[in-house]
């Protein structure tokens, strides 16, 4: 059997946080016209999902700090990485504002965004993986 390292449990509490962060987006936003149809029940689910999604998408600030510092990164990888931030960020205003929106438009076009911004910072993780 393999040694656990602490670089292991980096990795595996960051693909933890991005399944949560990611994964959650993708099916709340799967779930959402199904539950439209009863009083209440779409803005439970979401205040729920909120009670694991931001403690998740800190986790994934901290494992990402963790991992800049852990190693070297050449030239093309510190660029990749400052792509990934900047898709991050996208994902973390657009959902902060998606979930502060009042009207329909405002949170389509704020949760879009959030999850395309979630979906670029995965890619780009990934590459840097």
């Amino acid at each position: 059997m393999l040694e656990v390292t602490t670089a292991d449990l980096r990795l595996f509490l960051h693909v933890l946080a991005a399944t949560i962060w990611v994964g959650g987006q993708i099916t709340l936003g799967a779930l959402v016209p199904a539950l439209r149809g009863f009083e209440g029940v779409t803005k439970a689910a979401a205040r729920r999902y909120n009670l694991l999604a931001w403690p998740a998408f800190a986790v994934l600030a901290l494992t990402g700090v963790w991992n800049i510092t852990a190693g070297d990164m050449g030239d093309a990888a510190q660029r990749t990485l400052e792509v990934k931030l900047v898709f991050v960020l996208l994902s973390g205003v657009a959902a902060f504002l998606h979930t502060r929106a009042k009207s329909k438009a405002g949170l389509a076009t704020w949760g879009a965004l959030g999850l395309v911004g979630a979906l670029a910072a995965l890619f780009f993780g990934v590459q840097l993986g």
